[in-house]
C-alpha cells in the first residue's frame, strides 16, 4: 500500500513538473498568436502619393509582423472626416491617421509652429527635413504624445504652397486687393492681409467653383492639387512663393502601440519612417512633374526673384512674434526652427 502511493506521488510530482515545463512554451504559442488590429484611416485622396505610401505601409505591417498585426487600410475619409479621425486616433477608436501638426493649434500651439506658421518658416526642403528629421521632429512627437494621446512616428507632405491667380501677380504690387482663398484659420487671414491681398476663408471643395464665379482670384496651393483638381482650368498665372510648406504626421495613438510586444512596437516605428521617406521623395520629384504639365497645359509661371521674395518675408516678419505670443514654448520653437534655416 504504501509503495503504491509513493509510486503515485512520484507521478503527481513528475506530471507537474511537465506541466510547468510546458505552461512556458504554451505562453510563448499564445503570444505569438496574438493579433493586434491597426486601423488606418485618414482623408488623403485615392491615387495620391500619401495614400499610396499607406498602402504599402499597410503590407509592410502585415507581411513583417507575420500576422501578428492585423492592418487595415481605410482611406478617402471613408471612417469620417479629418476632425473625426483625429479625435478617433487620440481615443484609440483608430490606431493611425495623418494630419497637419498645425491640427493641435488649439491643444499644443509649439507643434503648429512646424506646420509652417505664419509663412516662410522654411527656407526649402533641405531645412525641413533637419526640422522635423532631427531633434525637434522628436521633441513635438513627445509633446503630442503627452498632450494629445498619439505619437507621431513619421512625418510626410503635401509639400510647399505657391500661389496660382487668375491675373498676374509677380510682387507686392500686383498682389495688392487680390481675393485669396485661405483656409479658415486666423493665422493665414492675418498672414495674407498683412500683405495686402483679401484673403477669403472658404471651405477646400468649393475652391474650383469660387474661382469660375469670381468669388476669389486665386489660391494657394501645392503643384499636385492644382493639377489634380484642376484649377488651372479657371487661373493660370502661378508664382512659386514658397511661403508655406505642410509636412503630415503620421499619428498613432500611443496607448495601442505601448500595448504591443517590444519588437512590434519598433517594427510600426521603422516601418513607418521607412515608407514615408520614400513619400517624401516620390512627392518631391511629383511635384517638380506636376509643373511642368502644369505649363504644359497652359500656365504661365512668373519668376519670383530672392530679393521680391525677401520683401514678403520682412513684411510679415511680425507675425512669427504674434504666433509666439500664444505661449513661451511656441515662441521658443519658432526660434528653433528658424535657427536651423
Amino acid at each position: 500500500m504504501t509503495t503504491t502511493k509513493t509510486t503515485f506521488a512520484r507521478r503527481s510530482v513528475l506530471q507537474l513538473g511537465a506541466a510547468a515545463l510546458a505552461t512556458p512554451a504554451l505562453m510563448r504559442t499564445a503570444w505569438a498568436q496574438d493579433k493586434f488590429v491597426c486601423k488606418i484611416a485618414h482623408s488623403e485622396a485615392i491615387g495620391s502619393p500619401f495614400t499610396n505610401a499607406f498602402d504599402k505601409w499597410t503590407t509592410m505591417l502585415n507581411e513583417r509582423s507575420e500576422g501578428r498585426i492585423d492592418a487595415q487600410h481605410f482611406p478617402a475619409s471613408q471612417l469620417g472626416g479629418l476632425a473625426q479621425l483625429l479625435e478617433m486616433s487620440r481615443i484609440g477608436t483608430i490606431q493611425v491617421t495623418a494630419a497637419g501638426p498645425d491640427s493641435e493649434e488649439a491643444i499644443a500651439p509649439e507643434i503648429a509652429a512646424t506646420a509652417g506658421a505664419p509663412g516662410f518658416i522654411y527656407k526649402n526642403e533641405a531645412h525641413v527635413d533637419a526640422v522635423l528629421q532631427g531633434d525637434i521632429g522628436r521633441e513635438i512627437s513627445q509633446i503630442a504624445r503627452e498632450k494629445t494621446g498619439v505619437e507621431f512616428i513619421a512625418y510626410g507632405e503635401v509639400g510647399f504652397r505657391h500661389l496660382l491667380t487668375k491675373v498676374p501677380v509677380t510682387d507686392l504690387a500686383s498682389l495688392q486687393g487680390v481675393k485669396l482663398r485661405v483656409p479658415e484659420v486666423r493665422i493665414w487671414v492675418d498672414f495674407w492681409k498683412t500683405l495686402g491681398a483679401n484673403p477669403t476663408p472658404l471651405p477646400y471643395s468649393e475652391q474650383y467653383s469660387a474661382l469660375s464665379t469670381g468669388v476669389i482670384d486665386g489660391l494657394d496651393s501645392d503643384y499636385f492639387s492644382v493639377l489634380g483638381f484642376k484649377w488651372h482650368e479657371q487661373a493660370k498665372y502661378i508664382l512659386p512663393t514658397y511661403h508655406w510648406f505642410l509636412p503630415k504626421a503620421i499619428r498613432m495613438n500611443a496607448a495601442w502601440l505601448d500595448s504591443l510586444p517590444a519588437d512590434l512596437q519598433e517594427l510600426c516605428r521603422a516601418s513607418a519612417k521607412e515608407a514615408f521617406e520614400e513619400q517624401r521623395t516620390i512627392n518631391r520629384a511629383g511635384a517638380d512633374q506636376a509643373l511642368e504639365d502644369l505649363k504644359s497645359a497652359g500656365c504661365i509661371v512668373n519668376p519670383f526673384p530672392a530679393a521680391e521674395k525677401a520683401k514678403w518675408e520682412e513684411k510679415s516678419a511680425g507675425l512669427f512674434d504674434e504666433f509666439g505670443a500664444t505661449s513661451p514654448e511656441t515662441a521658443a520653437m519658432i526660434a528653433k526652427i528658424r535657427a536651423l534655416g
